[in-house]
């Protein structure tokens, strides 16, 4: 088998697979029913197949996911990447903050991360919240004394926001951003893009399959099952028309699915972007991984092909899939 193109990770300079493992659905509270062996398998398979990126975060069934990746990576730990997320546990949803009102409570927060991972430092810790809330730069200050520390190679922000990602890089220390992009939602484009690249800024790309609907497996009659939060999108009115949209294109992107499945596409296409590091789609079971490492195998997408998203998503295009 090919060998997974390496790229480097920003200003941190760390080396990573061009594609990754999202490890959300593995924390069991939102993505349907998981089982955790099959999750532990799911991690080994991507080890064997040559990733070495893992993207968790403490909220993902609030220590769950984490603690599956650290029983994973037992006794192996030079193997793996490790990127995770700090910030929406605790999160006071009134008053619209976090609760690291400190720096000391934010070194303690990370150092609960690196006991549920077993691991004594993390590859990448990025702040969770999307927007700037009153204790941004406790963060920031927060992650630097860990980077100093040891505890932390690099570190980065998750967000869609540019005037808070501009905020939080204001010193450009930060190594990376984690970013919602797709063929559906090509928003980064304009303005985001243009400056991690001019600032050497590492990114992850979250939700290139859109949440599932750019698997082409959805249709209008789709059900989701209790627990998953996508039910929204056929009990919410608004929502739901917004979900027939997104499938009326993926209908239209039809005619790209020779060789390749609907995801290896829409895969390719965020792999593809200059100022992409990594995309890393979720995946609960090992053919959905299989399938995910197939298209960062595969001959680029041509000129044609790539005119013909354009017809479709034009470039800057889209909207916002992900919730944050």
């Amino acid at each position: 088998m090919s060998e997974i193109e390496k790229r480097i990770l920003g200003k941190s300079g760390i080396e990573v697979t061009k594609i990754g493992v999202g490890l959300w659905a593995i924390g069991g509270d939102e993505w349907g029913e998981v089982d955790d062996r099959e999750s532990l398998d799911m991690i080994d398979a991507a080890l064997d197949l040559g990733i070495n990126f893992f993207d968790t975060a403490d909220v993902y069934g609030m220590g769950h996911s984490e603690k599956l990746l650290g029983r994973a990576m037992k006794g192996r730990r030079d193997q793996f990447i490790v990127a995770t997320k700090i910030g929406w546990v605790g999160f006071d949803n009134k008053k619209q903050v976090s609760q690291y009102d400190t720096v000391e409570k934010l070194i303690a927060g990370v150092e609960s991360n690196l006991e549920r991972l077993q691991t004594d430092y993390v590859d990448l810790v990025q702040c969770h919240i999307d927007f700037r809330e009153a204790n941004m730069k406790i963060f920031v200050e927060g992650f630097q004394k860990l980077q100093a520390q040891g505890k932390v190679r690099a570190y980065g922000v998750s967000t869609s926001d540019f005037e808070y990602l501009k905020a939080f890089n204001d010193d450009n220390k930060a190594a990376t951003l984690q970013i919602d992009y797709s063929i559906l939602n090509r928003t980064p484009e304009e303005n985001i893009f243009p400056y991690t690249i001019e600032n050497n800024l590492g990114v992850l790309v979250r939700g290139p399959l859109a949440m599932g609907i750019l698997t082409g497996k959805f249709s209008e009659d789709s059900r989701f099952e209790d627990g998953d939060f996508r039910q929204n999108w056929i009990e919410n009115k608004d929502e739901h028309q917004i979900f027939l949209n997104d499938l009326e294109k993926v209908e239209k992107l039809k005619p790209l699915v020779n060789e390749r499945s609907m995801a290896q596409l829409a895969i390719q296409f965020t792999m593809q972007h200059p100022a992409v590091t990594l995309a890393i789609p979720g995946a609960k079971r090992i053919l959905q991984l299989k399938e995910n490492v197939k298209a960062a195998l595969m001959p680029e997408l041509t000129p044609e092909e790539l005119a013909l998203i354009d017809s479709i998503t034009p470039p800057g295009g889209g909207r916002k899939i992900w919730p944050a």
